[in-house]
């Protein structure tokens, strides 16, 4: 028997028209490129939404279009994510830390009609133009006195939307639809898009607002480090127009000092981002002998936190919680809230607690398996790995047929690639991740990818890619080579090699040569041994510090 309720299709439209109209105070505060601060109300945002959507009507943009961004976190890529989303098009947001030449596939595999990008990328555009599509158009976020020369034909944001009505009639339809898409290289070959639906995004913000509710409420004042251009900045620009929060936008100012003037001045009381940032913002809470006004909690993800540094902030009662997820998973997984019993712990045993990578939002199953696929128990002793499913989960990739077909268990899981313990309290402990990925900074690096180009070079007979600790970056790729005859390439000159299909922070900060590497019984590179035989090996950067 079917229950008797009406049925509407969730779409973020909802999102942008609930936080108009039920937070009419709420605030983006933007950190702008031109150098200034830019602040207005929601109404005032829905505005301008609504011209951006009747300027993109005008320039062909229709149902399912792509529509990329290549920007920093502020006010006009709020407007976009909402306006392209709203209006049945498809928001394609673009990592500008990806190499050219991943670039230029993304761009080509989405088939984006227009791209939108701030000032301080014309460069990167300019450097790939010639190989994107020759119909896109391309529109620089700024006024048009701050409109720099470009190489190529663009138009001015300000301008394409000036004049335009400040309502727009909101279309409905399927809340299966696509609304954004977001390319991960994560593993080795061409990057995969992973498109979310609008129905996936409402609940996510949902989720997201449920479960890590210490950021959220009316009044309060949430600083995205998390970018825009990747993962939906973790799903923070719909979860704070549901909860009415306002969002302080940092822009392309990510050090320490630059934050921490933020954060004091406007009272910031929540942060999202990956550990390398707070790093720069604890030197400079460090050096400034307080912390930023205001400053109650830190949400931490993209890689794991040192313990330290969780210590760190909550010596100074700043609450951590320390999120875990993927791209495919929208992206958030798991949350740090500690259970209410927990907070009467000794607080190192609660900080422990805190070091796990939380525990399962709503709507998020996990569960882990041995090599054979049959689960394992979550009693905090078993390692397997993690394969998750959920409403906000991806069950494939856009346009690849063949990924789509590897992502997916016989039960219809989606294989995280990492490996995992889970215990009876429900917290997940990521105990490692798959040997041939190296996470730097929050970002995936593929080992696979970088030996298949360093064994390019004639000077490598053959070579593994294995990533080593780093105090900053959680790890940093480092290459094991066996030389193909007397003479050794030196760094520098293997970087040189294999520049042109890597980003700078993607390639190797060092490089060991050995007489041979050990393999396993099937003839392949064991990275585990390798790692065994280099156990006292450190980092150049750390070598130093000594």
């Amino acid at each position: 028997m079917d229950g008797m309720m009406m049925h509407r299709p969730l779409l973020v439209k909802e999102i942008l028209e609930y936080g108009i109209g039920a937070h009419r105070r709420s605030e983006i505060i933007s950190q702008r490129t031109e150098g200034d601060i830019h602040r207005y109300t929601y109404p005032e945002a829905g505005k301008r939404i609504a011209q951006l959507a009747h300027a993109l009507t005008a320039h062909g943009v229709e149902m399912g279009d792509r529509v990329a961004t290549l920007a920093w976190n502020g006010y006009r890529h709020f407007e976009l994510y909402y306006a392209i989303s709203c209006m049945g098009a498809v928001c394609h947001t673009i990592n500008p830390r990806l190499a050219a030449e991943q670039l230029i596939y993304i761009v080509n595999h989405a088939e984006d009609k227009l791209i939108f990008l701030d000032t301080t990328f014309v460069p990167v555009i300019a450097a790939v133009q010639d190989q994107l599509p020759a119909d896109v158009t391309y529109v620089i976020m700024t006024d048009r006195a701050h409109m720099p020369e470009t190489p190529f034909p663009a138009l001015c944001y300000e301008e394409l939307i000036e004049g335009q009505p400040e309502q727009f009639a909101w279309p409905d339809f399927h809340e299966d639809t696509a609304c954004s898409l977001c390319y991960t290289s994560g593993t080795t070959g061409n990057p995969k898009g992973t498109l979310y639906s609008h129905r996936s995004t409402v609940l996510h913000a949902m989720i997201s607002a449920l479960m890590l509710n210490g950021s959220f409420g009316e009044g309060k004042k949430v600083l995205p480090v998390v970018p825009l251009f990747h993962v939906n900045a973790w799903g923070l620009p719909y979860s704070a127009l549901l909860a009415g929060v306002s969002l302080v936008m940092p822009g392309a100012a990510l050090d320490g000092p630059s934050l921490f003037r933020l954060m004091d001045a406007e009272a910031v009381h929540s942060a999202w981002g990956v550990p390398t940032v707070w790093m720069g913002l604890l030197a400079e809470i460090r050096a400034q002998g307080r912390k930023p006004e205001g400053f109650v909690e830190v949400v931490i993800g993209g890689s794991a936190a040192p313990k330290s540094m969780i210590e760190a902030f909550e010596r100074m009662g700043t609450t951590v919680s320390h999120a875990w997820g993927m791209t495919e998973m929208s992206p958030v997984g798991t949350h740090g809230a500690l259970p209410f019993w927990m907070n009467t712990l000794p607080f190192e045993d609660k900080l422990a607690q805190k070091a796990k990578q939380g525990r399962r939002c709503f709507g998020v199953d996990l569960k882990i398996v041995d090599e054979a696929g049959a689960r394992l128990p979550h009693d905090g002793k078993a390692v397997g790995e993690l394969f998750v499913r959920g409403n906000t989960v991806a069950a494939g990739y856009f346009r690849n047929e063949e990924a789509s077909a590897k992502a997916l268990d016989a039960e219809g899981w989606f294989g995280t690639g990492d490996v995992a313990s889970i215990c009876p309290e429900g917290f997940l402990t990521v105990q490692d991740r798959a040997k041939d990925l190296i996470k730097s900074g929050g970002e995936w690096i593929s080992s696979i990818d970088l030996e298949n180009a360093c064994l390019s070079h004639p000077g490598i007979a053959n070579c593994a890619a294995i990533g080593v600790a780093h105090p900053r970056w959680d790890e940093r790729p480092v290459l094991v080579a066996v030389a193909s005859g007397e003479a050794r390439p030196s760094l520098d000159e293997i970087n040189a090699h294999i520049a042109e299909h890597f980003a700078k922070w993607q390639l190797p900060d060092d490089v060991i040569w050995v007489d041979a590497l050990p393999m396993t019984a099937t003839g392949k590179v064991s990275k585990l041994k390798l790692r065994q035989q280099l156990g006292e090996y450190k980092h150049p950067e750390l070598r130093e510090a000594v």
